[in-house]
């Protein structure tokens, strides 16, 4: 069996992400075919559409196109400070979603109805799919972790939407009578979530940890423990460099997508190792 997680990075991210799984794929490298799609944030957005069967190509192609989105998204000072304390200050998971949570209910954001409905423009898929498919978020009252696939009460669209609603830029996002913000809160990839699988590959724009945050390499490092074929993708140097200082502005979209396929080729190999196990 095999896993494929993707995580949070923004607007870069996602295109990035594309990048990576077309250049992969162009490569001989199918990580569409994954047993398990996790999702987190901006993974969350690129995961439901490889677990709903979009074509990479054509998605890849997608990120090379200019978006309506405005001017970028940014957090204010404020927030930022405030965030930074939440995450910085606390000793366990749940307090650092719980702090957070606070930043984003108090935050001077635009409306759910606003965000939903340029989530609606970015998701280009509206069911679950029929293939295993988790979504990340954090409850905004308790910090505690959540996550939602197609067997509970979320619409895609929310679940999607609730694991990118970033503390102080988005608003949260309402499920159930609770409220919910972003998987990162959590993790940056909630690799966690592949445990139990033979082979996993994670493509993660962010892999730090920070405080009581787990940082990617630490998960991957408990899978490896428990048996699993891990192998990490994270932005090399002109990656980095393509995304630009805000991962959410529309306009280094494309740098990052073609950055993510030439890095692609560079760890096909490594990548066909993990991935060719099972």
């Amino acid at each position: 069996m095999r896993a494929l997680v993707l995580g949070g990075g923004g607007l870069t991210g996602i295109s990035w992400e594309w990048g990576v799984l077309a250049g992969l794929a162009a490569a001989g490298i199918d990580l569409a075919g994954a047993d398990l799609v996790v999702g987190t944030s901006a993974g969350s957005v690129v995961g439901a559409q490889i677990a709903a069967g979009l074509e990479v190509e054509e998605r890849f192609a997608f990120q090379l196109t200019a978006i309506d989105a405005g001017p970028p998204a940014r957090m204010a000072r404020a927030d930022l400070a405030r965030s930074a304390w939440a995450v910085l200050s606390s000793r366990a998971p749940a307090q650092v979603g719980a702090r957070l949570g606070r930043v984003a209910l108090n935050a001077r954001t635009g409306s759910e109805a606003e965000r939903a409905a340029v989530m609606r423009t970015r998701l280009p898929v509206r069911d679950w799919p029929e293939r295993p498919l988790l979504v990340t978020a954090v409850d905004a009252a308790t910090g505690a972790f959540t996550v939602f696939d197609r067997s509970g009460e979320a619409t895609l669209l929310e679940a999607v939407g609730a694991s990118c609603a970033i503390p102080g830029v988005y608003p949260p996002v309402t499920i159930g009578g609770r409220r919910y913000i972003d998987g990162g809160a959590r993790s940056a990839a909630n690799a966690d979530l592949a445990a139990g699988h033979a082979a996993v590959v994670i493509i993660a724009p962010i892999t730090q940890g920070f405080g009581a945050i787990k940082s990617v390499a630490g998960q991957a490092a408990g899978l490896r423990r428990a048996g699993a074929e891990v192998v990490v993708i994270s932005p090399d140097a002109a990656s980095r460099r393509a995304f630009g200082r805000n991962s959410l502005d529309p306009a280094r979209r494309p740098p990052a997508a073609r950055a993510g396929r030439r890095q692609a080729a560079a760890i096909a190999e490594n990548v066909a190792a993990v991935w060719g196990t099972v």
